[in-house]
């Protein structure tokens, strides 16, 4: 177990290093700059006099709140008035000598706009990241949220639950905590863009567009188990039925959850319930038949597991080659043996009182990127507003970037070449998000052992989730099984960038392509590996899928009705693979910022499991000194009141209301019309609020049942009282704030009959260009044009090569 140094910070070599950062936020994504304090750059918060306000979020520790411990890590402090003209004159003096600036202010602030303009026309190379709720354009940019408004208007709290019941709001603060992530992302897109083009700029982001991008994207890639259909496909409108593809059965001690999706695993269960079953005939190995009466399959395997424990089902399944996990809560992670020995967990001091919680989101170079020293004390580096003022010696970019006369026409990693090996949903999504941003991303496959994601219902060579996945990339049919194969791809290595995997952890050397092995051909070479739970560890082989990661990450255990046992409802959701996408790509943009300073690559790791856990750092670390705090909470706040989802006019249709303050519940009463409760004195403190919350939630609910989710939205939103719609799948294409900001894109994609739509960039920004929308590649579509532009091999080399099986091209002619 790690001890947060409380001295000074330790000096390793981390990407990061030199990068400096002004976090101007509000606190409330302060994950944000603590990933990039995490990989070494310095990040200073500045705060008001009084602190950020997320020094006072509960819950409070003795004293101390735990969402600020850990999403300010690593940071250090700063007191300026920004009120104040001295105050502002501080911060642009500071401004001079750093890359980047964060920003988070609320919709209503008079005093960044301005700000902002000023140190954008005084630092042209400045990189200055703005975080606010909707972005600061659109019909919703004046609008408040808080995390389970933007869950709701985000598209996920509709697909969440079960059919017949409420909508149910998932643990945490999810929209907030991947929206950090992802803002992180878009940063590092603004200084990759700044590198490249000698430029600075203005990056919008909204919250609201990153939940609808990344928690589970409506026309995203899906798993394997969707057999090639989007989730706008699959879910258009409800909630899905209690999901039987991933089914959790009660068992002796717990629960245990199985995900049974090809042939060789369901041989194994067949086996296992015995000779004389009545779906023993090996037809039942297939998914499609096997969904037909998935009830009655479902009903034997829980009557064979009824009496056994949770270890043991899984014991016997890993060794029937069947994928399980126990349903863990929180308590039993942080006592997870794997998790442990893989040093996942750091201590941490709140006052009087010593916690636990998730060190970091990466691995770089074989080590933990995260806490190295504690959360600052308030006004803690005073001394550094006076270090950081005027001119600076070397930036970390900006003053080597000189500006290109083309700059408008590139992306942030034109002339960056990714081989990429990656297969389903997040192994596909990192190599995507770089092609969209201008890397040259070469999909090496097989024919003979294809991409999961390539499967479908009925058979078509392309899908449109397969299409949403690899847009932009280019298909080389090559055979890592083969000596002459290897040989070939050690020679593409030589010429790349970066090589992305996430096979399971050992693959990659047992085929003799392990870093050490290709850092030799090319010291140069980024290599990212991502798997379920790690690359070390007594788990790390074990077979993953994302909802036996959820479940071995207690995110399943808490995604559950707060008055139902056995209520998880976390079968639908595809989280977090689109999330931890993010997470491996923000680490392999640092790596390559790291190898132009240093001429030397190196490798990233990412754990999905190890990037949910990151993302309920403040639970883990609650949990370690409260014990028993971690629990379903259903869709009430633990905190603040009132604050739920509420029935709406029309056929299952709902809403969220969320108050935080004193002030938005009066100007909630006088929303909806509730005088009695307005003058009701002791409901002015929230904590009567808590005690009264019943009776209050009733006179919502009356109001609310009389009016559609868009009146709620419209009415409350008016009055600046956080409150959304539960947005469908099918409504997206309709919502005015995303066709304002141009969020939907369209995709031309030979196989299908019908444009795709497809999501655009992640943020807004006047010097990044929009994603170069480009189709997905059939299998081996390119192989002799990448072996001919990238290794010179003629026409009768590649002949031999396909000949031989080394190489592989298209069978059959490209369809229109």
């Amino acid at each position: 177990m790690k001890t947060v140094d409380c001295g000074k910070q330790v000096s390793v070599d981390l990407p990061l290093n030199g990068l400096r950062i002004l976090d101007v936020a509000n606190g409330r994504e302060g994950m944000c700059g603590r990933l990039f304090a995490d990989l070494g750059a310095e990040v200073c918060l500045v705060e008001p006099i009084s602190g950020v306000g997320a020094r006072r979020n509960a819950p409070l520790v003795d004293g101390y709140s735990v969402d600020f411990a850990v999403h300010h890590a690593n940071k250090m402090s700063v007191e300026l008035d920004l009120t104040d003209p001295q105050g502002q004159s501080d911060l642009i003096a500071m401004a001079a000598s750093v890359d980047m600036l964060i920003a988070s202010f609320e919709s209503a602030d008079t005093v960044w706009p301005a700000l902002r303009s000023t140190l954008l026309a005084r630092y042209p190379k400045l990189v200055v990241l703005s975080v606010s709720d909707f972005g600061l354009y659109g019909p919703y940019s004046r609008f408040v949220a808080t995390d389970m408004v933007q869950i709701a208007m985000g598209g996920m709290l509709a697909r969440s639950g079960l059919a017949g019941r409420e909508p149910l709001m998932p643990p945490g603060e999810l929209a907030a905590e991947t929206a950090a992530i992802n803002a992180a992302w878009c940063g590092m897109l603004g200084l990759w863009q700044l590198k490249q083009t000698g430029l600075g700029d203005h990056l919008d982001f909204s919250i609201l567009e990153s939940t609808a991008q990344i928690l589970d994207p409506a026309f995203g890639v899906t798993g394997s188990a969707a057999a090639g259909r989007t989730l706008f496909e699959m879910i258009p409108r409800g909630r899905p039925k209690k999901t039987q593809l991933y089914p959790i059965f009660p068992c002796a001690d717990g629960h245990v959850r199985i995900c049974i999706l090809n042939p060789r695993q369901w041989n194994g269960m067949s086996a296992w319930l015995g000779d004389n079953h009545a779906f023993s005939d090996p037809s039942y190995g297939n998914l499609g038949k096997r969904i037909s009466v998935i009830k009655d399959v479902n009903a034997l395997i829980a009557g064979l597991f009824a009496d056994k424990s949770m270890a043991d089902i899984v014991s016997e399944a890993q060794a029937r080659g069947i994928p399980a996990a126990s349903v863990d809560s929180i308590e039993e992670v942080l006592n997870n043996e794997h998790f442990n020995a893989r040093g996942v967990f750091t201590e941490i001091t709140l006052g009087n009182c010593r916690g636990r919680a998730p060190v970091g989101y990466l691995e770089v170079d074989s080590r933990h990127a995260g806490i190295r020293i504690p959360a600052p004390v308030l006004g803690e580096h005073q001394d550094v507003v006076a270090q950081w003022s005027g001119s600076r010696a070397e930036k970390f970019i900006g003053d080597q970037a000189q500006v290109h006369e083309h700059a408008d026409k590139l992306r942030p990693f034109s002339g960056i070449r990714v081989l990429d090996l990656g297969v389903i949903v997040a192994g596909a999504e990192v190599g995507r998000i770089f092609a969209d941003q201008g890397a040259e991303v070469i999909k090496v496959e097989n024919k003979d052992f294809p991409d999961g994601l390539r499967q479908s219902m009925t058979g078509e060579p392309i899908t449109q989730s397969f299409a949403q996945g690899q847009r932009g990339k280019q298909s080389l049919g090559m055979n890592l099984r083969s000596e002459a194969g290897i040989s070939l791809f050690k020679s593409l290595v030589a010429t790349a960038d970066v090589v992305m995997s996430n096979f399971k952890p050992g693959t990659m050397e047992s085929l003799g392509l392990g870093y050490e092995v290709l850092s030799e051909i090319n010291p140069g070479i980024v290599m990212l590996d991502s798997s379920a739970l790690g690359n070390s560890g007594p788990m790390s082989r074990t077979m993953g899928y994302g909802p036996l990661v959820r479940c071995t990450s207690g995110l399943t255990a808490l995604w559950s009705y707060s008055d139902e046992a056995g209520s998880y409802s976390d079968g639908a959701t595809i989280f977090p693979d689109h999330f931890a996408a993010r997470v491996a790509a923000f680490g392999v943009a640092a790596k390559l910022l790291q190898r132009e300073r240093s001429g030397r690559g190196g490798t990233v790791s990412v754990s999905q499991a190890e990037s949910i856990l990151a993302a309920m750092s403040g639970l883990f670390l609650r949990e370690s000194i409260e014990p028993g705090t971690a629990k379903p909470m259903g869709n009430r706040k633990e905190f603040y009141a009132p604050s739920g989802v509420y029935p709406c006019k029309g056929d299952d249709e709902w809403c969220v209301i969320d108050v935080r303050s004193d002030a938005q519940w009066l100007s909630m009463c006088d929303a909806l019309g509730l005088s009695a409760l307005k003058n009701r004195g002791e409901l002015q403190s929230n904590d009567e609020r808590l005690r009264h919350r019943d009776e209050i939630d009733k006179a919502i609910r009356n109001w609310t049942a009389a009016h559609s989710p868009l009146e709620v939205l419209s009415i409350l939103q008016s009055h600046g009282v956080a409150a959304g719609n539960v947005q469908r799948l099918n409504e997206y294409k309709e919502n005015p704030h995303f066709l304002a900001r141009d969020f939907f894109r369209e995709l031309i994609q030979p196989g299908l009959t019908e444009p795709l739509t497809t999501e655009n960039g992640p943020v807004k920004a006047a010097n990044l260009p929009d994603p170069d929308i480009r189709p997905a590649p059939f299998l081996a579509q390119h192989t002799r044009q990448v072996m001919k532009r990238v290794l010179d091999l003629s026409d009768e080399e590649i002949d031999s090569y396909v000949a031989s099986g080394d190489l592989m091209e298209l069978d059959t002619p490209l369809p229109s």
